[in-house]
């Protein structure tokens, strides 16, 4: 989206999926926008990124003013279902459970909010853009032509995040997990720059009982919708 302003609609489609950690929202937009040929934006990697550069440069995930200097400056590169930090393949290193947690720590500092808008703002590109985060459809691109908020309750979240755990080896706790969920949609939900909610206009899609595809299928429905 031009940097003229966020709220003329751009020529080229946006989608937004916004929701909470673990609801399905990554997997969801990354299969319509393979669908749809578009663009996808996992917001949620560059605010894990920050995190892991912040703990790469031993600064304290609570100190704004250097946190925000490494998300503007950021050594990031996204390819080939691979995700690069500097020279080095992090994919794996910003999905474990420390990160996401460092992300939803870093993400409520304005300054690194203020650091990583234009470039996520910078994705939308013809043919249009499938972006999944927590404020996409509310302050990334509040013009977009659909959005969505997908949820889920906060046990069948840590079901789903605990079986991806296991899967890939790692220990888990379903219970930790639980709780985890629960304090991380607080911090999200009430944070004082781009509070996790719903926009307005969204689609409220609830995937507690939905499998991937359904979820998929809905969101494809709204977007043409809305054409």
């Amino acid at each position: 989206m031009s940097a003229a302003s966020p709220l003329t609609p751009h020529p080229s489609p946006v989608i937004t999926i916004d929701g909470p950690s673990a609801s399905g929202k990554g997997t969801v937009a990354e299969r319509v926008a393979h669908a749809l040929g578009f663009h996808f934006l996992d917001s949620g990697a560059l605010y894990r990124l920050t995190a892991l550069a912040a703990m790469k440069a031993g600064a304290a995930l609570d100190d704004e003013a250097a946190v925000a200097r490494l998300a503007a400056g950021l050594p990031a590169r996204f390819g080939e279902g691979a995700v690069w930090l500097s020279d080095e393949d992090v994919t794996e290193a910003i999905r474990a459970e420390a990160m996401g947690a460092g992300a939803s720590q870093v993400a409520a500092l304005p300054a690194v909010r203020a650091a990583l808008l234009e470039r996520q703002r910078a994705y939308l590109q013809p043919p249009g853009l499938v972006a999944d985060g927590r404020d996409m459809g509310t302050v990334i691109f509040p013009a977009a032509q659909a959005k969505v908020f997908l949820t889920a309750s906060a046990a069948a979240r840590a079901e789903r995040r605990y079986k991806q755990l296991i899967e890939k080896g790692n220990s888990a706790n379903l219970i930790d997990l639980v709780a985890d969920m629960q304090a991380r949609d607080a911090r999200d939900a009430s944070r004082a720059v781009a509070p996790l909610r719903p926009a307005p206009d969204a689609l409220l899609l609830d995937t507690t009982h939905m499998d991937v595809d359904a979820a998929v299928q809905a969101v494809l429905a709204h977007y043409r919708s809305k054409l």
